[in-house]
């Protein structure tokens, strides 16, 4: 496409909107702009463009109350801007940092989180028909790079999509009409700013975005200036072209995904057998495909458990949110949660003693016994002295932690469940008895430590038995 004596960066610009169809002639533009250069350049350049791409422009600005008077400023500086251009403007506030608290949140998630619930608002309403933000080819490369050390397959190498849809708020996109855009994520930010000082546009610094807490900033200011000086260069332009890579190839399976779904998820199960025959990769994304389509974010390591499933290897697998995959024949099952359990229980057990607790489906039973003379099950004697009385029986709770018999530390029992597999309410209410806030016994894990021969102990020494008996609920 020709656009007559553009300059080249404003050229590039168009050049890379026309190549990803970001807009259409008689689309209404909502510009993102935060106040600082990245988002400053981007509407100036869009205003630039607006003739020659048939578009009207609008200015948003999201608040998130981080830095006081600072952002307030921002919010005017934007506004006044909106005002010298004569474009409409659209703002909002959320306070970011009580987002965070509340979700337990990152402050950057958080700010994202309220940004982006706000951008999509806006296009669910028809106040315009796209949004645009300034992601540059720095931010294309710090999120690849980001993603990379943290683990990721082409789905996370992909990095930022040059379009977003409200529709799905993921890419590709669903529906064309309202979408965010990302008109500059070929443009390096020196070229921004370089660019704005050339037409004597002023911007707003945010100091935060030096902050070296915050992950990014430790990537754009450290890690890869280093990666430029003594490895490569280009790195920035290196990781950008990965992202673009792994686009395409993520446009390529799941072209192959679609095909082949039908064909081994039929009756909300997938059959093994025809699983089986895939290659690998395949197999791994059907799995991740099925998942996706019941809400569920899978990682490489639950994947290869439902394989492993799949395999023969085992009989299920615990997946995030209390889901389970479960074998059954030559199908394997993706079962939901059941009903939320809201209540926690806690007994006393007395020593000795027994009690039943209907949560857990089991009686209690505790007594001291003599070390040595008899084989106690290992599951059930627990080897220190501890007081006889306050001993409790209750479900777990978040942040115990139980030290397993032969293990060299002790360990979350949320972690020890999920060894197991243990999912759903059984989870909830898988029970353990403990002395304050000490956990002595849990269901199924050994608390044994050592031999208990009667040659080792003097004589009269005793051991606390704990004992789970089976509930009897009728006859």
């Amino acid at each position: 496409m020709y656009y007559g004596r553009v300059p080249p960066l404003q050229q590039n610009v168009a050049v890379f909107i026309h190549k990803y169809a970001l807009l259409r002639p008689g689309d209404r533009i909502g510009v993102a702009v935060s106040g600082g250069a990245d988002s400053v350049a981007l509407l100036r350049l869009l205003l630039e463009l607006r003739s020659s791409l048939g578009m009207v422009l609008v200015v948003v600005h999201f608040n998130h109350l981080l830095r006081g008077e600072e952002s307030d400023g921002d919010e005017h500086f934007v506004a006044d801007l909106a005002r010298e251009h004569e474009l409409q403007f659209f703002c909002d506030r959320g306070d970011a940092a009580a987002y965070a608290r509340q979700k337990h949140l990152s402050l950057e998630t958080a700010a994202r989180a309220l940004r982006y619930e706000y951008l999509f608002s806006l296009l669910r309403q028809g106040r315009m028909t796209r949004i645009a933000t300034a992601h540059t080819l720095d931010d294309q490369a710090e999120t690849v790079l980001l993603r990379l050390v943290r683990g990721a397959g082409t789905r996370g190498l992909a990095g930022i999509y040059p379009l977003k849809t409200a529709a799905s708020g993921q890419s590709p996109e669903k529906n064309a009409s309202a979408a965010i855009i990302r008109p500059l994520l070929g443009v390096r930010r020196p070229e921004l700013e370089t660019y704005l000082k050339s037409i004597h546009q002023a911007w707003r610094e945010d100091a935060s975005n030096k902050d070296l807490r915050h992950t990014r900033n430790r990537i754009r200011h450290g890690i890869l200036p280093r990666l430029e000086r003594w490895l490569n260069p280009s790195v920035r332009e290196a990781l950008a072209e990965t992202a673009h890579i792994a686009r395409d190839e993520e446009a390529y399976w799941s072209q192959q995904v679609a095909e082949i779904l039908p064909r081994v998820w039929q009756q909300e199960r997938l059959t093994i057998s025809e699983l089986l025959r895939l290659p690998l990769a395949l197999r791994r994304r059907a799995i991740r495909a099925v998942a996706g389509s019941l809400t569920l974010n899978l990682e490489f390591k639950h994947v290869e458990e439902i394989l492993a499933v799949a395999e023969g290897e085992a009989h299920a697998a615990a997946l995030p949110k209390d889901w389970r995959a479960e074998r059954e024949r030559d199908s394997l099952r993706f079962k939901a949660p059941g009903p939320a359990i809201e209540e926690d229980y806690d007994y006393l057990l007395p020593v000795p003693g027994r009690i039943d607790v209907p949560e857990a489906a089991a009686c209690f039973e505790a007594s001291l016994v003599p070390r040595g003379g008899e084989d106690y099950n290992p599951n059930d004697l627990v080897s220190e002295q501890y007081a006889t009385i306050g001993l409790r029986v209750r479900n777990w709770r978040a942040g115990d932690r139980f030290w397993p018999a032969h293990a060299k530390s002790p360990k979350k029992v949320k972690e020890l469940l999920q060894e197991c597999h243990v999912t759903g309410a059984e989870r909830k209410l898988w029970p353990v008895v403990c002395s304050g806030q000490e956990l002595l016994w849990v269901r199924g894990f050994s608390a044994c430590r050592g031999d208990y021969r009667s040659d080792q102990y003097p004589a009269g020494a005793r051991a606390l038995l704990i004992r789970e008996i089976p509930l009897q609920t009728g006859k």
